[in-house]
C-alpha cells in the first residue's frame, strides 16, 4: 500500500550503552568497550560506545587495534542483561503498539506497522517515531536511531544509512526520495542484504549502485542469482511486497537445529570427537523437547590458518527419526568421513535438518533393536532435560563432559557464547 508507513528502531551501540547506562555514565562522551580481555588481545569487542566511534574505533573491532594512546573503560559481556533491557523495551513498544504491529528483527533492533496509529496518536511516522526513542531514552538512558519508509525496506535503510549521520538520528524515505538520495549511493555493501559476494557478482556487470542494477535485463539478473534476483530487483527499484502481516503468518517449509562453537585454541581429530558428542546431546534434548524428528544432519569443520578451507558435509537418514542412537553414529559417521584428522579443529558446527513434529512424519524403524529400547533411550534424554530444568544446566552430566577439552560445563553458563 503506497500510504502504509513504517518504523525501524535500532538501539545505538546496544551492548555499550547499557554498560553506559548502568553506570551512569554518557555513552556519547565515555570510552567503553564490551569485551572479555581474558581472551586475549584478539578478543572481539562486541560493542564500543558511540563515544569511542566517534574517535574512529570501529564496532566489532579486536582489542588489539584499538589504538594504545586511548583510554577506556573494558566491560565484560552480560548477555542476561541485555536480555532483560531489551525485553523491557520491546514492552514499550507494546505499550504504545498492539504485538502484530512489532516485530523484533534482533536483540537491539525491531520493525513496526505504525499506519493503524497515525490517526489516534494524531502524529505522522516521524513524530511517532520520535515518541518512541522518548519513552525509550526516558525509560532506559538508551539512545535510538529511526527510520521511517513507506515500506519494511526504506525504513530499513533510512535508518541504516540516512538517520545515523544526521543529527536527528531519525529520517524518512519514500520511494522518490529512495531514488533521488540513495539510487547512486555507494558501496553497494550499505544496503539491506547486500553482502560482499552479491556486489561482487554485480560488478562482474558493471554494477556498483542500485540505479545500475535496475538497468540490467531481468533475465541476466535471474540468470546469475536465481530466485533471489526478485529481491534484488524489487529493492533497486525501493520495493518490498512483504509486511508484517506477513512475517507474523510465515511458517518454513523445512526447518533445522543447530548449535556450533568456534574455539580458542586448535583441536585434535580425537578431542573434536568429544564436542561432537556433547554438540549432538544438545541437539537430540532439543529435539525431544520439542516432539520433533530428523531426516538428515549436516556437520562443518572449520580448521586453524586462515589459508584451511573447512569441510562440510550432510547426510539423509534412512528416514525420520527421534532415536539418540540414530543421531549419535549419524554424526559420528559425517564426522570420520569429512574431518581432515591431521588438522587443527578452530569451528564445528552440527544441525539436525528437516526436522518435523514427530507424530506427523512416517517413522524409521530398525529391524535390530526393540521399539522398548528406542523408547528407553528417548526417556533417558527426557529425564535428564527435566533435571537440568529444575535445578540447573550442570546439575546432571556424563563422563565425556568431565574430559580436559570437553566445553560444555564451562557452556552451560553463558547465553550467546558469553557469561551471563
Amino acid at each position: 500500500m503506497a500510504d502504509d508507513v513504517y518504523v525501524c528502531i535500532d538501539l545505538k551501540s546496544f551492548y555499550a550503552s547499557v554498560e553506559c547506562a548502568a553506570r551512569g555514565l554518557d555513552p556519547f562522551t565515555t570510552n567503553l568497550v564490551v569485551a572479555d580481555p581474558s581472551r586475549g588481545p584478539g578478543a572481539l569487542c562486541l560493542a564500543v560506545s558511540p563515544g569511542l566511534k566517534a574517535k574512529g574505533v570501529r564496532n566489532r573491532c579486536r582489542l588489539f587495534e584499538i589504538p594504545p594512546s586511548l583510554k577506556y573503560i573494558t566491560a565484560l559481556p552480560r548477555m542476561g542483561l541485555y536480555m532483560e533491557v531489551s525485553a523491557d523495551i520491546y514492552n514499550i513498544y507494546l505499550h504504545f503498539f498492539s504485538a502484530e504491529d512489532v516485530y523484533a528483527y534482533s536483540i537491539d533492533e525491531c520493525f513496526i506497522h505504525a499506519s493503524p496509529y497515525l490517526a489516534m496518536y494524531r502524529k505522522d511516522g516521524m513524530a511517532l517515531a520520535e515518541m518512541m526513542m522518548k519513552a525509550v531514552y526516558e525509560r532506559t538512558g538508551i539512545c535510538a536511531t529511526a527510520g521511517v519508509g513507506t515500506n519494511l525496506f526504506l525504513a530499513k535503510i533510512a535508518m541504516d544509512i540516512v538517520a545515523k549521520h544526521v543529527p536527528e538520528h531519525i529520517a524518512y524515505l519514500d520511494e522518490g526520495i529512495f531514488k533521488e538520495t540513495l539510487w547512486y549511493h555507494r558501496p553497494l555493501t550499505d544496503i539491506w542484504n547486500i553482502g560482499k559476494g552479491i556486489a561482487g557478482r554485480l560488478q562482474k556487470y558493471g554494477v556498483y549502485d542500485l540505479h545500475g542494477v535496475t538497468l540490467l535485463p531481468p533475465e541476466m539478473l535471474y540468470k546469475e542469482f536465481g530466485v533471489n534476483a526478485k529481491y534484488l530487483i524489487d529493492h533497486a527499484h525501493g520495493w518490498e511486497p512483504c509486511t508484517l502481516q506477513d512475517i507474523h503468518s510465515y511458517r518454513p517449509g523445512t526447518r533445522s537445529i543447530h548449535t556450533g562453537q568456534v574455539l580458542f585454541e586448535d583441536y585434535t581429530y580425537e578431542e573434536g570427537e568429544i564436542l561432537l558428542y556433547e554438540m549432538a546431546e544438545l541437539l537430540i534434548q532439543q529435539m525431544l523437547g520439542q516432539g520433533l524428528a530428523a531426516r538428515g544432519i549436516s556437520l562443518y569443520a572449520g580448521y586453524s590458518g586462515r589459508e584451511r578451507k573447512g569441510s562440510s558435509g550432510s547426510r539423509r537418514l534412512d528416514g525420520y527419526t527421534d532415536v539418540p542412537e540414530d543421531i549419535w553414529q549419524a554424526f559420528h559417521q559425517l564426522y570420520q568421513d569429512k574431518v581432515i584428522p591431521r588438522l587443527g579443529i578452530r569451528t564445528l558446527r552440527l544441525a539436525l535438518e528437516d526436522v518435523a513434529p514427530a507424530d506427523e512424519v512416517p517413522r524409521h524403524f530398525s529391524l535390530f533393536r526393540s521399539p522398548w529400547e528406542e523408547e528407553r533411550q528417548k526417556k533417558v534424554e527426557l529425564a535428564m532435560m527435566d533435571i537440568k530444568s529444575k535445578f540447573g544446566k550442570n546439575a546432571l552430566l556424563r563422563g565425556i563432559d568431565y574430559f580436559p577439552k570437553a566445553t560444555l560445563r564451562s557452556r552451560n553458563g553463558l547465553i550467546g557464547g558469553h557469561h551471563e
